[in-house]
């Protein structure tokens, strides 16, 4: 008799290496989704992509009839379609306050972020948003001397975005001052060692801090 393989109901279109992607994979792994990955790149785009997201762009995720294709979005769904662990806080003040420091990261730290990672700026604007990324990180590493998570005492979607930006510090040649981030440090190690960022890894991102 033939086995037949049941397919999840959610599928998560994925770039491998992309930060974007991996602050959703590792959403996926905190609650414990039934997820069909699908790893996409240049060479193996679906081409129903675009019907899915107008901007054909990645990650895309499919929940039956519901395609989504903005991560914060995405994130927030998730946290609340599968409600355990809460990875946003209960009250409204508290929500809102996580929201405008998500949205603090998007806007101060992405360009930077993104220039870099693209390989396509000018070695002077590299230079510069390379600085301006240490400076930022530098700036907040003080509150992790407080705190195991960011401005948190729970493991919160935020984490979930600053995650993939750390974990590929090196790969942006970012480095971080010991002393003044020793806390930090000793967050992303906190991050970088839970099992649902180990997970959420894929095999190119675990060849990022391999090389470095």
């Amino acid at each position: 008799m033939a086995t037949v393989t049941r397919r999840a109901s959610m599928t998560f279109y994925s770039d491998a290496v992309d930060h974007y992607s991996h602050r959703v994979r590792i959403v996926l792994a905190e609650k414990g989704v039934s997820v069909d990955v699908v790893n996409v790149n240049e060479h193996n785009r679906p081409h129903d992509l675009a019907d899915l997201n107008p901007y054909n762009q990645l990650p895309v995720l499919v929940d039956r009839d519901l395609a989504l294709y903005e991560t914060k979005v995405m994130m927030e769904y998730l946290d609340e379609r599968f409600p355990h662990p809460p990875l946003l806080p209960i009250y409204p003040v508290a929500r809102a306050q996580a929201r405008l420091l998500a949205y603090r990261i998007e806007r101060d730290w992405l360009p930077d972020i993104d220039l870099i990672l693209s390989g396509k700026g000018k070695e002077a604007a590299v230079q510069k948003a390379r600085k301006d990324i240490r400076d930022n990180i530098i700036t907040i590493a003080p509150v992790f001397n407080e705190l195991p998570f960011f401005m948190s005492e729970e493991f919160s979607l935020l984490d979930c975005m600053l995650a993939p930006i750390l974990w590929r510090l090196p790969i942006m040649g970012v480095e971080l001052p010991e002393r003044s981030c020793k806390g930090l440090i000793q967050y992303m190690d906190r991050l970088f060692h839970r099992d649902s960022f180990l997970a959420s890894l894929t095999e190119p991102e675990r060849d990022m801090r391999r090389r470095s």
